[in-house]
């Protein structure tokens, strides 16, 4: 198939256009390209590559009506919490009106179908694990909040257009190519402590749980979803918990405490029971083996 990635330099994107073009699909990566490390081996393969905003209507409506993409994954994003605290206004902007602008362009250029990398943040903070689907939308930050927003707007060109539509929400999702700096996860980041014998802080009581799923498991997801009819949310997870102190520990590291963080979520874990039903999709990759080929590759080996 033609395929279009947004965000495709990036960390799951770049993951995703590799497997693409492994399938022998013709792909385009759109990306603001800070960096093409992630992206060379899909150079030398032919990936056409669109060096451009998302929120850049033009520039997408170009993209879009020269690469005539039949499945678009939409995932280039602002995707770290603490800035769109600081800048809900910046967020907003990137999330829904990239996603927006992604979707005009869709529907303009004729494809078939849009996935949208959604997360676990639209769910917020509730009281019965694992979340479904069906679970209320309560965003305790502006990126959950500008999310759920997207996610609105897929509902509405599928209403309104007949685009057919999907979001794949994810809980924490890593493994090689994400970045230990910025608005990386945990495991990103003390794996590469643990690449270089440096302690980590457990900020609280290292009691908070999140649901680790490895990248190649969501790359899965999101080839499965392109091929299906399937519309609305679908959870990309394992279904299972994971404390900060027991990942730790998993990792061999030395821990500091720190103070516990205002608005941090305390236990998350999404149900993906509807992913298996709909999809045929389950997260296979142990934690244990997922970690040790994420510090392997932090490692350089």
């Amino acid at each position: 198939m033609r395929a279009l990635v947004t965000g495709g330099a990036g960390f799951i994107g770049s993951h995703l256009v590799d497997v693409l073009q492994e399938a022998g699909d013709e792909v385009t990566v759109v990306d603001r390209l800070r960096t093409e490390a992630n992206l060379q081996r899909a150079i030398e393969r032919g990936a056409r590559l669109v060096s451009a905003d998302v929120t850049d209507v033009p520039a997408m409506l170009e993209a879009f009506a020269e690469a005539r993409p039949e499945v678009v994954f939409h995932l280039a994003a602002q995707i770290d919490v603490r800035r769109s605290v600081e800048d809900p206004s910046m967020d907003a902007h990137q999330n829904v009106g990239g996603t927006a602008a992604i979707l005009e362009a869709a529907r303009v250029g004729g494809a078939r179908r849009v996935i949208l990398a959604s997360t676990a943040a639209v769910y917020g903070d509730p009281v019965r694990l694992p979340i479904a689907e069906d679970t209320e939308i309560a965003p305790l930050a502006p990126y959950g909040a500008s999310k759920a927003a997207a996610e609105s707007y897929l509902a509405l060109f599928s209403r309104a257009y007949g685009l057919s539509t999907l979001a794949l929400r994810m809980s924490n999702v890593y493994g090689p190519r994400q970045s230990p700096h910025g608005e990386a996860g945990v495991i990103a980041i003390w794996c590469s402590a643990a690449a270089e014998d440096r302690p980590v802080t457990v900020f609280g009581d290292g009691a908070q749980t999140r649901d680790f799923v490895y990248v190649e498991d969501v790359v899965r997801g999101f080839l499965a979803a392109a091929h299906t009819a399937d519309e609305g949310a679908l959870n990309l997870s394992t279904g299972v918990e994971t404390s900060l102190v027991d990942l730790a520990a998993t990792l061999g590291l030395r821990t500091e405490s720190g103070p516990g963080r205002l608005g941090e979520i305390a236990r998350s874990s999404l149900d993906p029971s509807a992913a298996a039903a709909r999809l045929g999709w389950r997260a296979s990759t142990p934690l244990a083996e997922g970690l040790r080929k994420t510090l392997a590759s932090m490692r350089g080996e």
